[in-house]
C-alpha cells in the first residue's frame, strides 16, 4: 500500500449485536482488538464498530434486517496447527453452524474459512494423484485435520 492510500477493510452488515460481535472476534483472536464503537446517542445501541484482527481491520454495521451473510463471502484464516485450526473452529462454530471442507458460519451469521496453511501446498502438488488424494480427503472433512490431510497426500 502507497503512503497516505487507504486500504480496503471489510464491511459487514449486521442485524444488531456489533458491539457484541466486536467483543466477540476480538476475544477469538490472539491480540485482537475493538478500535472503536460507534453510538448515535447515549445509551442507544452500537451503530458501528471497526475491530482488528491478525492485523485486518473489519467494519462492523447495524444495518438492520434488510440484508443477510450468506456463504458466498467467507473470512479466510490460515492456521499452521492443529491445535490453532482447533481452537478457532470451536470458538468461531459455537452457536453457529459446522459446514464441510473447513467451512463454518458464526452465531451472527458470518460465514469462515478456517484452513491449515499446508493444505494449499498439498493441493498444488506436483504429483496431480496426490493433489487429488488431498482433495478428496478435504472433501469428506468439516474441520479440518492436517494430519489426515497430509497422510492422504502422502499415501497416493
Amino acid at each position: 500500500m502507497k503512503a497516505g492510500k487507504p486500504g480496503i477493510t471489510p464491511f459487514l452488515w449486521f442485524d444488531g449485536d456489533v458491539e457484541e460481535a466486536a467483543g466477540f472476534y476480538a476475544s477469538v483472536f490472539e491480540g485482537g482488538k475493538v478500535e472503536s464503537v460507534h453510538r448515535p446517542a447515549p445509551g442507544k445501541p452500537a451503530q458501528s464498530a471497526t475491530v482488528t484482527l491478525r492485523g485486518q481491520r473489519l467494519h462492523l454495521f447495524n444495518g438492520g434486517p434488510h440484508f443477510k451473510f450468506t456463504p458466498a463471502v467467507s473470512l479466510f484464516v490460515d492456521c499452521e496447527t492443529q491445535e490453532e485450526v482447533d481452537a478457532l473452529w470451536a470458538r468461531l462454530a459455537a452457536g453457529g453452524a459446522e459446514s464441510r471442507c473447513g467451512w463454518l458460519t458464526d452465531r451472527y451469521g458470518l460465514s469462515w474459512q478456517i484452513v491449515p496453511t499446508v493444505l494449499p501446498k498439498l493441493l498444488r502438488h506436483k504429483n496431480p494423484a496426490k493433489a487429488n488424494a488431498a482433495m478428496q480427503a478435504m472433501l469428506q472433512m468439516g474441520k479440518l485435520d492436517i494430519a489426515r490431510l497430509q497422510r492422504a497426500s502422502d499415501d497416493a
